[in-house]
């Protein structure tokens, strides 16, 4: 048993039982952060502060919310809106950061991709990021059907008929997903589970992975550095900070981010109350009707380059149907990412302005994936449908083919 003492104050008292200065050494003190970075890297404090501010907003939200489907779009739209104090301020906030997470989740995603943030030990960071992208899309898709209004219905209907493609379980997987033959109650009170206990849960454990895989490789830098942190943070507990490379976590780094937390808050609040539309979309304002299909469903913005890929391939090829085609494509978009670890067949670990062909492969498939989400929201009608066609066939030959081409071109190139 350790040797209890007499403390000091509340601090010391807490330390003898629970090793609260190790901890705090081990998670902020001697975590060791380079000095070569930019405020790309506080990309990922600021994911952290938006889940924080999803967690908080969904409490206060789900007090007041009916999971039922006679009585969720007047729990929203006129409780949680018209009568509960600064109802409408929470459902703003939460709508507004459900949206703009995925923004940040793209940057923190490309800024990994253009420094090469994935290769060379750090394979797990970037698998276990991965697995947030693909956890946070999921809570937000079942988040967004729970206000039960005609988008959210009908993206639900679209979404879990999805399933149904997939060979000999389809059907049986889709009645098992909705807890009907159709988008009905049961439907709406599954998700309702997933949004508010088992996703979240899920979502804590990976963040937990995602920031402990950063412990053995460390975090990456502007230049690729490739550092001895034990020798740089030896020379920085000696005393020469300007010398050595790297910062501790706190109070180096995290002050410096408490600075774009504050700079993206005044940026978060802005949209939260003067352009918070963009985040909720005007037909989830009419109530779910069975019998009313809108026009032309969509999902929200984030989803719509993955969309494009699915509904891209719109003719059948011989036997096989169009549907199978685009929901195959649908699939490898979703997993791709993962491979890019493997795909990137070049060891060497640069920033793309250092890598010629990787550069403009990475600004093509930007632009590629930005053509996607623009005509993801278009009717797929005449010049529309074909240019979603290229376009889904470009990111796939982005993805699976041209990065191994050129990287191992790349490889060669170093060797020579």
């Amino acid at each position: 048993m350790a040797q209890i003492r007499k403390a000091d104050g509340i601090v010391d008292w807490l330390d003898q039982r629970l090793a609260v200065h190790k901890l705090l050494d081990v998670l902020m003190n001697k975590y060791w952060i380079p000095k070569k970075i930019n405020f790309l890297w506080a990309m990922g404090v600021i994911l952290t502060t938006l889940f924080a501010v999803l967690f908080v907003t969904g409490l206060l939200l789900v007090m007041y919310y009916k999971p039922d489907t006679a009585l969720a779009f007047d729990s929203v739209n006129k409780t949680i809106m018209q009568e509960v104090e600064y109802g409408w301020l929470w459902r703003h906030m939460h709508g507004v950061a459900a949206s703009v997470i995925f923004l940040i989740l793209y940057i923190h995603m490309l800024t990994g991709i253009y420094y090469g943030s994935y290769k060379r030990g750090r394979e797990m960071i970037w698998i276990s990021g991965m697995l947030l992208f693909v956890v946070f899309s999921a809570e937000a898709f079942s988040g967004y059907m729970l206000p039960w209004g005609q988008m959210s219905y009908w993206a639900a209907q679209v979404i879990t008929n999805l399933f149904g493609g997939i060979p000999l379980i389809g059907d049986a997987l889709v009645v098992w997903i909705r807890g009907d033959y159709a988008v009905s109650d049961p439907t709406l009170t599954r998700f309702f589970m997933l949004h508010v206990c088992l996703l979240p849960i899920v979502i804590l454990a990976i963040i937990a992975l995602h920031f402990y895989s950063l412990r053995i490789p460390h975090v990456n830098n502007e230049i690729a550095e490739e550092l001895d942190f034990d020798l740089e943070a030896e020379k920085y507990m000696a005393g020469d900070t300007k010398g050595a490379k790297v910062i501790p976590f706190w109070p180096g780094f995290l002050s410096k981010d408490f600075m774009y937390i504050c700079l993206f808050m005044i940026f978060f609040f802005y949209l939260v109350s003067f352009k918070f539309s963009f985040a909720m979309d005007p037909i989830n304002f009419d109530p779910a009707a069975t019998l009313k299909t809108p026009a032309h469903i969509y999902p929200e913005w984030y989803f719509l380059w993955s969309y494009e890929v699915l509904r891209g391939f719109f003719f059948d090829v011989g036997s096989i149907k169009a549907f199978d085609i685009g929901l195959a494509a649908f699939g490898v978009a979703q997993v791709i990412f993962f491979l890019l670890p493997w795909l990137d067949r070049n060891d060497v670990v640069k920033p793309a302005h250092e890598r010629p062909l990787f550069f403009i492969w990475f600004w093509v498939l930007l632009v590629d994936l930005i053509v996607l989400t623009v005509y993801g929201k278009l009717p797929p009608t005449g010049i529309n449908a074909w240019v979603g066609f290229y376009a889904s066939v470009a990111f796939l030959l982005l993805l699976t083919v041209i990065l191994p081409v050129i990287t191992i071109m790349e490889k060669r190139g170093v060797k020579k």
